[in-house]
């Protein structure tokens, strides 16, 4: 059994993944105690009033999906990629029953507060990815927008491990690359984790038994196919709009996902919200 000591210490992608074998997945604090209202009148709750929690935390995603995916039934062929699809599968009994709240991510960082910030950012991003990346699947008409929303909400799901269970590391990242912006994220990530992010994620689709299209969809090769462009141009959306709606790279967002959805610009920034 990997400890987390022996996880941060040997830089090793391998040891990494053998420590996240054992490791629970947090959850926010907010999700727990929303899903824990829902259970106290599980009579008169369905899975849509369940999954509208689970989506808006990404990690409970993962724990939904993983669990629905390792434990469904042999007639059940193809894998479980919708949240509220997997949570009909399962049942709601089963879910309150099987999938924990615990720990929450506020509690395993309560002494790395800049890092919390950080990871709450991170992951209200990470929603608004997904809520743009269905947006936009509706205007193209796919019928499986849900899928995309997951895909995007998930893109960065191992950077938000690594936030949680090695906040000294991501803050390490995090400061060089404040300190020089024409810094790749790949070369620093090697010297400070001794592997990239997304070969951790690739690893970690697989541990947890994520849907392979998951992985279809966050892969950069596949850019060319539209649903794959999709979720890229959300995820940018999402990270060039955290903070507001002057970010310098926008303009380009806006002309790329227009050329998506063959619509013109001003459309796309209505679509989106931004402001007038």
């Amino acid at each position: 059994m990997v400890t987390l000591t022996e996880a941060r210490s040997q830089k090793s992608l391998e040891t990494w993944v053998s420590y996240f074998k054992q490791a629970e997945i947090p959850v926010l604090r907010q999700t727990a105690r929303e899903l824990a209202d829902l259970q106290a009148r599980q009579d008169d709750v369905g899975a849509r009033d369940i999954s509208r929690v689970v989506i808006n935390d990404p990690l409970m995603m993962v724990k939904v999906l993983s669990y629905a995916n390792n434990h469904r039934s042999r007639h059940q062929l193809q894998d479980l990629v919708q949240v509220e699809q997997a949570i009909i599968m399962m049942g709601s009994g089963t879910f309150f029953a099987q999938i924990p709240t615990v720990p929450h991510v506020e509690e395993v960082l309560q002494e790395h507060l800049p890092a919390l910030i950080d990871l709450l950012k991170l992951m209200i991003r990470a929603h608004r990815a997904g809520y743009f990346a269905a947006e936009f699947a509706s205007s193209l008409m796919d019928l499986h927008a849900e899928e995309v929303r997951v895909a995007a909400s998930l893109y960065d799901f191992a950077e938000m491990m690594l936030w949680c269970f090695h906040p000294e590391a991501m803050t390490e990242i995090t400061r060089r690359q404040e300190a020089d912006k024409t810094l790749r994220s790949r070369v620093v990530q090697q010297e400070v984790l001794g592997f990239r992010i997304i070969a951790l994620q690739a690893e970690l689709v697989r541990l947890f038994n994520l849907p392979s299209l998951l992985t279809d969809l966050m892969d950069e090769e596949r850019a060319h196919l539209p649903r794959v462009r999709n979720v890229q141009l959300a995820v940018n959306l999402a990270r060039h709009s955290a903070d507001g709606w002057d970010n310098a790279a926008l303009p380009d967002d806006y002309k790329d996902i227009a050329q998506l959805l063959r619509v013109d610009v001003a459309r796309v920034k209505h679509l989106v919200g931004v402001p007038d």
